[in-house]
């Protein structure tokens, strides 16, 4: 059983440095009691954390005498697992507390903490939800927005840079506590069972978890497991979706913080520390945070595509680098310890790879040209072979071993150091394979398009077949002389990263929109005098194109598009980037992306411009099927093109199919477009079996529940259709998720071992199929759902006047954070754009109406009619419907109506938006009536501690910001002075983040 934390919504800053406002503090402190006294019948978790509501006296230091210093104490009875997690929180607080106070004044901490106990009171009363402390509830909002309305410009900023480094810094203290407490239980795990390996968390969502429990059921044996788990694929795209609002420097601040944290738990772990290590510690994590408050949060000009990539991928060589090995060697002990000893993980297993879309993904972004593309790819392979030539250098360094094989010792002659002799060549040659990569992307970047390598083929490493050869020879030699202890050391780490990593670090996906091919294809066609493919109907187009995949006469060359009238520069943009995969060498690029694919011949235009470009071994084509027509259409699509020739005959039996989860809920809400991914799902894996094909689904999935998320991962992955992952599952990863789950060595680890062990029981795990009386009545739920939410988003007048001003969407762009723009197309309304900024806005504002709108409708509706019995067996007998209505419940309970009201009234000036507005937020307590109802739950997430625990910590604080963010937008938009008005750009940008990391998600 967990216990339930007593956390204190605590304030961050030092109490003691606000003395001067003692009697206005005792005054709060009074109304405080009396609403305590009022609401003692809210939940046993909201009670708990709130006994617990000040600090009452700053705390500098991570050793205070209060935490416990050995495991016997994670061993008692009554032993809170959050108490480390609460420390750290108020020794950082206060060390931020005398930060602020230092650098800003005692002024700015006074009015700082004026603000958090209004908005400690607001939540106190209700927060809008508790009609009983109706008075009390309106009296402390009104108090926290007068606050903000008396503060300065420049006091706005300063203040919101406060709470922002807050929900930073508590953000850094959460992802660590994690790893604490799955070490906890690793060592726990390890005194039940000494004689277990633990290497993995037994939780679970593990494999040390998931593994016994397989065995224990009896149907499976540890053969068929093992088969599993060595056969299965996972891969990780990481994305370039601008939703990581941190700078990278402040990240790195961020992960140092994490580091120390850990110095501090390894000191206290030994029973005892010195006053000097201890000081060292303390000194070291009040040198970073005050670093941090000195820091420019903003991103002051947005990224190149080259920076953007450079950004994306740093966490694999700060983190997975080193991760992904030791993950593996992990995964290997378990299962030799769970399934037996002669159950190792292969030498060349690669259950997990990882690719990028960071320039590649030209879609709706001009940034991301043909040269971008060839830069990126040059730059991953410089990048590759320095962390390789580092790896080898250090196992050369180790190894003076003086005999080896003959198979060796054919290489090196009569060396006295045989492995040395050998490694020296490797590192020479992976030396040349740097400099040749480096002249290669001087030469692109000064306008040579064409590869010319002036080294000899023979001194460079262009493949990773070609280095794992020569590093599978030393291995072998190892192993056959006696050091397989040596083998299985660092080499084998070596062979595990250049399994998932290769020579190019990340491969890229290249990804573009259908309409760019047509275009492309339609100016050759009248080109050639045959006529407009554009306006050929969809039978005509498959024949021609299926003509010209079978002939062996080319359908255009260079020389007749390049600086021709007739080609426009978007058309040559596009054949040049076909050009430019042609140049590329073997595993530089991944698949081809067809964003907005909606037919045969969206799939089949592209299969034929890169065998006409002359690609010796054409991408994969993955059509990305994203509204809710596009995958209703999906299956009819698909079967279309496996029941032709001159394509099922280029694909060697598989295929490749990505589902957009972001642009489908933005087309049709949340609810309509889950079902639909399902089914479709369920469609395309039935049509592949029809044609024995085997088929591979890659999952567009954003951070947000608006776009797919799901802070669950390995419920997540069991919620998909049954038969539709069968051991391969590819997913992106994006913006602010890829730090959360990779940016530390211990959560990248525990992320890996989470997605082997899901994917691992979802094969092995049987799950209820929805029979026809619930797909009938799914499909009754997702059309009312639908209507429910075009009726707002795309036929109310009012709405986009009304979302435009009330969400800070219009000065998302200048956040700095991405290198595309917030549009597929300069002009348009909220049909054109993405998916993004769309979720970004509304969750800025605690609105999040993308993930709720539409669902109470339809619940309701359901729930008064016949059907209400049949639709509360559905929730509880199948695990995918319920699972997204948790997340529903999730969004509405992070939500909140009375926030986003402020909101409207001071930035919406239409009256009939405002109605509008009004309109919504009855249309979310709806919602949130409705919900309730078919949870059975009294309380949103009730029985959810963790988010519980975390609103009731993060709320005070991000409603400040919300509060300060709204005034913020209102003078902006009405300010006149250019230098105030750079001052509140600042100061939104800043509120923006806060909110942000104290959601802890953005688009």
């Amino acid at each position: 059983m967990i216990r339930i934390a007593k956390l204190r919504a605590a304030p961050l800053w030092r109490l003691s440095s606000v003395t001067s406002n003692k009697h206005t503090l005792s005054n709060l402190n009074s109304h405080h009691n009396s609403v305590i006294s009022s609401w003692m019948h809210q939940t046993s978790v909201r009670n708990l954390v709130r006994s617990f509501s000040s600090f009452s006296e700053a705390e500098h230091t991570l050793f205070s005498v209060d935490r416990f210093n050995t495991v016997q104490d994670a061993r008692s009875s009554d032993f809170d697992e959050n108490k480390q997690l609460r420390a750290d929180v108020k020794a950082m607080g206060s060390i931020l507390g005398s930060t602020i106070e230092h650098y800003a004044g005692k002024d700015i901490l006074d009015k700082v903490e004026s603000l958090r106990l209004s908005a400690k009171a607001w939540r106190e009363a209700g927060a809008g939800r508790n009609d009983s402390l109706k008075d009390d509830c309106e009296k402390a909002f009104q108090s926290m927005c007068d606050t903000a309305s008396s503060l300065s410009n420049q006091e706005l900023k300063v203040i919101c840079r406060a709470f922002a480094h807050f929900c930073a810094i508590a953000n850094a203290a959460e992802y660590h506590h994690r790893s604490r407490r799955n070490s906890a239980k690793l060592n726990q795990s390890a005194m039940i069972n000494p004689e277990a390996v633990s290497a993995l968390s037994p939780a679970p969502d593990s494999c040390a978890g998931v593994l016994p429990q397989l065995l224990k059921r009896g149907d499976l044996t540890a053969d068929q497991i093992f088969e599993t788990l060595t056969t299965q694929k996972v891969e990780l795209v990481l994305t370039a979706h601008p939703t990581e609002v941190n700078r990278r420097t402040l990240l790195d601040k961020h992960r140092r913080v994490q580091h120390l944290l850990t110095q501090a738990d390894e000191q206290r772990g030994k029973g005892m520390s010195t006053p000097y290590q201890q000081k060292l510690i303390n000194d070291a994590l009040k040198r970073e945070i005050g670093l941090i408050w000195q820091s420019d949060e903003l991103n002051r000009q947005k990224p190149t595509v080259q920076e953007e990539a450079e950004r994306g991928t740093l966490v694999v060589e700060a983190v997975l680098w080193e991760a992904v090995p030791n993950f593996f060697r992990k995964l290997d002990a378990t299962m030799v310890d769970i399934l037996g000893e002669k159950y190792t993980l292969p030498l060349d297993a690669t259950p997990f790879k990882f690719s990028s879309w960071m320039g590649g993904d030209r879609d709706g972004n001009p940034n991301v040209t043909p040269q971008v593309t060839r830069e990126v790819c040059l730059q991953n392979r410089i990048r590759s072979a320095k962390l390789l030539k580092r790896d080898i250098v250090e196992v050369s360094g180790r190894l003076s071993t003086t005999f080896c094989n003959d198979e060796l010792r054919e290489k090196v002659g009569d060396a006295r150091e045989p492995y040395r002799a050998y490694l020296n060549n490797v590192i020479e040659k992976l030396d040349s394979t740097r400099r040749w990569a480096t002249q290669e992307l001087e030469r692109v970047k000064k306008g040579h398009g064409y590869l010319d390598i002036h080294f000899e083929k023979d001194d460079i490493y262009l493949t990773k077949k070609e280095l794992l050869d020569d590093i599978y020879l030393f291995h072998r030699s190892l192993c056959e002389t006696g050091n397989k202890l040596t083998a299985d050391g660092k080499v084998l780490d070596l062979i595990r990263n250049i399994c998932s990593f290769g020579l190019t670090l990340v491969p890229l996906d290249v990804r573009q929109e259908s309409t760019r091919h047509m275009e492309a294809l339609d100016a050759i066609t009248r080109y050639l005098g045959i006529g407009s493919y554009s306006d050929w109907d969809e039978s005509t187009k498959i024949s021609w194109l299926q003509s010209e995949l079978t002939s062996r006469r080319p359908l255009i060359r260079p020389i007749e598009w390049e600086g021709n009238p007739m080609f426009s520069d978007t058309v040559v943009d596009t054949l040049d980037t076909f050009r430019m995969i042609a140049e590329q060498h073997e595993d530089s690029l991944n698949a081809y992306v067809i964003s907005q694919a909606t037919s045969a011949s969206d799939v089949l235009a592209v299969l034929l411009l890169q065998i006409d470009a002359g690609v010796k071994s054409p991408l994969r084509v993955v059509p990305l099927f994203e509204t809710l027509d596009d995958l209703n259409g999906a299956a009819e699509t698909m079967d279309t093109l496996f029941s032709l020739p001159a394509y099922k005959g280029r694909i060697g039996g598989k295929q490749e199919v990505m589902i957009g989860y972001s642009d489908s809920a933005k087309d049709a809400g949340r609810l309509a477009a889950s079902w639909a991914q399902y089914e479709t799902q369920e469609q395309l894996a039935q049509v592949a079996e029809k044609h024995d094909i085997d088929l591979t689904f890659f999952h567009g999935k954003g951070g947000t529940v608006g776009r797919g998320g799901n802070p669950k991962t390995f419920e997540a992955i069991l919620a998909h259709a049954p038969n539709t992952i069968n051991g391969k599952f590819r997913v992106t990863e994006q913006g602010e998720c890829i730090f959360q789950n990779f940016g530390h060595a211990d959560r990248a680890e525990r992320t890996l071992d989470i997605y082997t062990a899901a994917i691992c029981a979802e094969k092995h795990t049987d799950r209820p199929t929805p029979n026809q009386e619930w797909r009938e009545l799914m499909s009754k739920i997702s059309e009312l759902s639908c209507n429910a939410y075009r009726k707002i988003v795309r036929e109310d007048e009012r709405f986009v006047p009304y979302f435009r001003s009330a969400t800070p969407e219009l000065e998302l762009s200048e956040l700095n954070i991405g290198s595309r723009p917030a549009k597929r197309k300069a002009s348009g309304g909220v049909e054109s754009l993405r998916a993004i900024p769309w979720i970004f806005a509304w969750t800025q504002t605690r609105l999040n109406l993308p993930t709720w709108l539409g669902v109470g409708e339809a619940i309701g509706d359901i729930l008064n009619s016949s059907d209400s019995d049949k639709l509360r067996a559905m929730h509880n007998e199948w695990g995918s419907f319920r699972t997204t209505i948790d997340l529903v419940e999730m969004v509405l309970a992070k939500s909140e109506p009375s926030i986003a009201q402020r909101y409207d009234d001071l930035l919406v000036k239409d009256e009939k938006a405002k109605e509008l507005g009004a309109e919504i937020r009855r249309i979310h307590k709806d919602t949130e009536i409705a919900i309730l109802d078919l949870s059975g739950h009294k309380e949103l997430c009730e029985k959810n501690e963790l988010l519980q625990r975390t609103l009731l910590v993060r709320n005070p604080y991000v409603d400040c910001m919300n509060v300060m963010q709204a005034e913020i937008l209102m003078r902006l938009r009405e300010c006149k002075d250019e230098d105030e008005s750079k001052l509140l750009k600042d100061a939104l940008l800043i509120s923006i983040t806060g909110i942000s990391n104290g959601m802890g998600n953005t688009g």
